[in-house]
């Protein structure tokens, strides 16, 4: 069979790493991909943008491509999936309506009061006097959220008024985010512990994951701006077997088949984000239409079942047949970025130290790098991911630090707080 896998990042970097394993894989070819999965064995990168979805169709088409798998969810929401589906080519993802449920908060929101899943009390504006109004109404801490996609860094807590409504104006004049952010979600703030919960749909079939949980904040004890993620592990040990089903039961299902109920059907990936309270009772905090990342990372690390075959009976409606088997030691992801991150930061820096042998017990997945000569440079905020896997979960955190400080470019940041407690 030949793969294509769409996207540049790390998650990309990781599926194609997983998908070249496959023995139903002939080819993995990466759209774009980057420096990591250029040098992967049995992956080729494929110099097209994970946007340009007519030059994804024709090379596909002209490839005979047997199966596309998507990262990032800007192709999905632009509808790549339809287009694909159109001229007969198989594509594990979600539709561009069904996308809706990572595209607009509100259009989520107004999801998950109709079917009655728990989630924040909220209130929606595109106005900012009646949001301002607002804020000064609701206890603190405020979370304000884009309405739109932001690259999973449109979410803002604030403690303190002031700042709340400075960031409402920025919000909605469109200074933050664009057109991305004019209008708004202010949700109450959830107190407890969030988790990443990961199925796979293939539009009533539902085969879930493993548990995962990821760090979002830039800075050390979750403190900062938003992120794309600075680290991960798998599995979550806070979801015992109750929590799991609590949130299969009160969740997954009711979304799945709300979906279904409301001539939209879901296939693809489907990402929960859930915070689980004090008393063990899960709440949506969003959901995303793709895989997480880093999540994808410390789950492709653990899983032992064919991700290929697993893509393709979710793309022929088979996976109530399906079965994963995982790896029952722990993983641990952490990500090294461009200091500056998620903000301004400096690309085509040198990169250094990157191991020249392989590890039997970890991976280097690449993200924004690219290659001059021979030469590793950064290409992106979030620049590589090492990711590790152990049956110690302290040795797991040591191992993956001591890889990072062998490695080093001029403006090399990340957090020092990744691991299992």
């Amino acid at each position: 069979m030949k793969i294509l896998i769409i996207g540049n990042g790390g998650r990309e970097h990781a599926l194609a790493w997983k998908a070249a394993q496959s023995p139903l894989a002939d080819i993995v070819f990466v759209a774009p991909g980057n420096a990591g999965t250029f040098l992967e064995p049995g992956v080729q990168n494929v110099d097209i943008s994970s946007t340009d979805i007519n030059s994804l169709v024709n090379f596909a088409l002209k490839e005979k491509i047997d199966l596309t798998i998507i990262g990032p969810e800007k192709p999905i929401i632009m509808g790549i999936v339809d287009k694909f589906r159109d001229v007969g080519l198989n594509i594990f993802g979600p539709t561009k309506s069904a996308s809706q449920i990572e595209s607009s908060k509100f259009f989520c929101k107004k999801f998950l009061s109709r079917h009655n899943i728990s989630s924040a009390n909220y209130k929606y504006f595109t106005e900012i006097k009646p949001a301002i109004s607002y804020i000064n109404t609701i206890p603190l801490p405020i979370v304000i959220k884009a309405d739109g996609i932001t690259g999973g860094k449109g979410v803002i807590i604030s403690t303190n008024i002031k700042e709340a409504e400075n960031i409402v104006k920025n919000m909605i004049q469109g200074n933050l985010f664009g057109d991305a952010g004019k209008r708004i979600i202010i949700e109450e703030f959830l107190y407890g512990e969030e988790v990443s919960f990961i199925v796979m749909v293939d539009g009533k079939n539902i085969l879930p994951l493993a548990t995962s949980q990821d760090y979002k904040r830039i800075g050390n004890n979750d403190t900062g701006l938003n992120t794309g993620g600075m680290g991960s592990r798998s599995p979550a040990l806070l979801v015992t077997a109750k929590i799991y089903q609590n949130i299969m039961d009160l969740i997954i299902y009711p979304t799945i088949f709300g979906m279904l109920l409301e001539d939209n059907m879901y296939t693809g990936f489907l990402y929960a984000g859930i915070i689980i309270n004090e008393l063990g009772q899960p709440q949506v905090i969003e959901f995303n239409c793709r895989l997480g990342d880093p999540e994808t990372q410390s789950l492709m690390i653990r899983l032992k079942s064919d991700i290929v075959d697993l893509c393709f009976a979710g793309c022929n409606k088979t996976l109530s047949k399906k079965f994963i088997n995982w790896d029952n030691r722990y993983a641990l992801s952490l990500v090294l970025t461009s200091k500056g991150y998620p903000s301004y930061y400096i690309n085509d820096e040198k990169i250094y130290g990157l191991p020249k042998k392989s590890f039997s017990h970890s991976k280097i997945f690449h993200a924004g790098t690219s290659l001059n000569g021979n030469q590793f440079i950064t290409n992106g905020g979030r620049v590589l991911c090492i990711t590790t896997i152990d049956r110690n979960t302290k040795m797991l955190q040591k191992r993956a630090y001591k890889i990072a400080k062998s490695i080093y470019w001029k403006n090399i940041y990340y957090r020092n707080d990744i691991g299992y407690c």
